[in-house]
């Protein structure tokens, strides 16, 4: 018997083969790489999509940066976005940072990410204001942050709401502060089968724009 999900990818593949094709065209973005921001509110189902666009440009890398943020620093990861990730792909290098272990509280041992043509940056803040001159583009999934929230929450269960408590409290202040919407080439709504894009506020006229079509209308024949 199928899984649900697993029928929603195969509902959905078409727009997200659109959307990795559209993700191939650009230009490059920090050295040879086409580096895509997928940020959101917590919760929002940013590393799901991630997944799925990977799977779609052939298991394109994700970055996530829960392995760059740590308990004492939820935000200020800029400096080893930039040092370990950023640095070393606008020279065509690989790319190696230390990933935090939540558990260990601590961080680990050095993990390669390749400048391959296209990388995913997913996580809060992908798109901060430091990250954007290196961004080829910058998706935001469209979804409230009470709503964001309450679905982290029961997906981590009691246990953390200790950790949910303070950090609706950061996020709150990071997005007052340096706020990723208003700069987003695409929104990403999630409907019950699948994904809507949509024009981001600062989309601009895009050959590569993506957007959503219905698989059934001219556009999509």
């Amino acid at each position: 018997m199928d899984h649900p999900e697993d029928r929603s990818d195969r509902t959905d593949r078409p727009a997200l083969d659109r959307a990795a094709a559209a993700l191939r065209l650009l230009p490059p973005s920090c050295g040879p790489v086409r580096l895509v921001a997928v940020d959101g509110h917590a919760g929002s189902g940013k590393s799901t999509l991630a997944g799925r666009l990977s799977a779609a440009l052939g298991d394109a890398p994700v970055l996530h940066l829960d392995d760059l943020a740590s308990h004492a620093e939820s935000f200020a990861w800029t400096g080893r976005m930039l040092g370990e990730v950023i640095g070393p792909f606008s020279r065509g290098e690989t790319a190696r940072y230390h990933p935090y272990d939540w558990n260990l509280r601590a961080f680990g041992p050095p993990r390669s990410l390749d400048p391959a043509p296209v990388v995913l940056v997913e996580g809060v803040g992908a798109g901060r204001r430091a990250l954007r001159p290196f961004l080829a583009r910058l998706l935001w999934m469209e979804r409230g942050p009470e709503e964001s929230w309450a679905r982290g929450r029961h997906r981590d269960g009691p246990a953390l709401t200790g950790f949910w408590d303070g950090w609706t409290v950061a996020e709150t202040r990071h997005f007052r502060e340096d706020p990723s919407r208003p700069f987003a080439d695409t929104l990403v709504r999630e409907c019950r089968e699948g994904y809507e894009w949509l024009p981001g506020p600062r989309v601009t006229a895009d050959p590569h724009q993506i957007i959503t079509h219905r698989d059934d209308s001219p556009a999509a024949n």
